[in-house]
């Protein structure tokens, strides 16, 4: 949730509530011009959203959400509507996966300052965890219209995707790569849809430019469907097991690690993944059963039994 901070400090509202407005302006306040009442002054500016917003964001980045919650929730209830406090009382609670509360408290943010593209964002992203795809897309709109910022065109692909609205995040996507070729999310979700519509080839030449050390299983195994689409069974081990490295627990990259490898031929090493993928979800014994026992370098087994004691089970 560190973005909904930056964001947050990056919003491009210069209203009473911005920081940018507070710090410009405070040493000209007359109040600070004098002496007497430095102390005094020092005292209540430590209860003002500005500052209490910033002890709060500071305690967060510090890993220290509950002091940051804590510090909101205590300058709400001198400023129960104040924008910021709200906002970032919502980036909080998001944080720790509190979705309605933090959903209550940014619409309470936006009420007040309803240009503020950072707060639309963040609600957009609150209203997608929570489901409501309708209003994550109405939020990420109206984000878009006051600050066209790449983070907001992601969110909205993510949630067109999410939508199942596939033309829509398609058309998003590309327009993302197009602008950012770099962008390794974009060409891996237009990747994973051209396997889907099977375009094999576009599938795996997209995937490969996503497959970098830092992407994830997804994209490892989408390229492992790719390859093996493509009959291209080292390029398909090689990604699966990439998958498997990431994340232990794919038993899907699992099972089809055993179909290539025992395509190929290592009938040994395609057991051993079959008995990792069982071993990971037994509900698999029926496709490795019907792999093993169909294919050209398969075994047979005399009983159901038999093979589950040859998986492990």
């Amino acid at each position: 949730m560190m973005d909904c901070f930056a964001s947050l400090a990056m919003t491009e509202d210069r209203g009473r509530d911005s920081f940018p407005a507070f710090f410009a302006t405070a040493h000209d306040r007359p109040c600070l011009a004098a002496a007497l009442f430095c102390f005094n002054v020092f005292e209540m500016s430590k209860h003002t959203a500005e500052e209490v917003v910033r002890r709060a964001t500071t305690a967060f980045n510090s890993g220290r959400p509950g002091e940051a919650r804590k510090l909101c929730e205590e300058g709400l209830g001198r400023q129960p509507r104040d924008p910021m406090l709200n906002h970032l009382l919502a980036a909080v609670l998001f944080s720790s996966g509190e979705v309605q509360p933090a959903r209550a408290h940014v619409e309470t943010s936006l009420a007040q300052q309803p240009a503020n593209a950072a707060a639309h964002l963040l609600a957009a992203r609150i209203a997608r965890a929570a489901g409501d795809l309708d209003g994550a897309l109405s939020h990420l709109d109206r984000a878009i219209a006051l600050a066209p910022q790449r983070e907001a065109f992601l969110e909205k692909a993510r949630t067109l995707d999410q939508a199942g609205l596939r033309l829509q995040a398609r058309a998003a996507w590309r327009a993302i790569l197009e602008v950012v070729p770099t962008n390794t999310e974009a060409a891996a979700r237009l990747g994973r849809l051209a396997w889907e519509d099977g375009d094999h080839a576009a599938a795996a030449t997209l995937l490969e430019r996503s497959a970098k050390n830092d992407a994830p299983a997804s994209v490892w195994f989408d390229l492992g469907l790719a390859r093996q689409d493509l009959r291209d069974p080292n390029g398909a081990v090689t990604a699966y097991r990439k998958a498997l490295e990431k994340r232990p627990d794919h038993a899907e990259a699992a099972l089809n690690l055993g179909v290539v490898l025992q395509e190929k031929g290592d009938l040994d090493g395609a057991m051993r993944a079959y008995a990792e993928a069982y071993r990971l979800r037994p509900q698999t014994f029926g496709t490795i059963a019907m792999a093993l026992t169909s294919a050209p370098h398969g075994r047979l087994w005399l009983d159901e039994a038999s093979l589950r004691r040859s998986l492990g089970g």
